[in-house]
């Protein structure tokens, strides 16, 4: 799911392992909060997945493009 550099990987990581503590949470009725859906949380990760590896220079790097998003020729 999530490609790019090690540190965006690992706080990708963090994010998921976070979120899915809050839903198993709810889901064993121990904290009831927001009552928004796993798929809503899903698309701000992955949102914020793209958003964060566009501007982040190591995974420009990785994929071989300026930090504009073109491709180095």
């Amino acid at each position: 799911m999530m490609m790019g550099c090690r540190k965006c990987r690992s706080l990708g990581g963090v994010l998921l392992l976070l979120f899915g503590i809050v839903f198993l949470l709810q889901n064993l009725g121990v904290w009831d909060f927001w009552g928004i859906q796993w798929y809503t949380i899903l698309f701000l990760i992955v949102g914020m997945a793209s958003v964060g590896s566009s501007q982040c220079t190591d995974c420009c790097a990785v994929y071989g493009e300026s930090k504009s998003g073109m491709k180095k020729k």
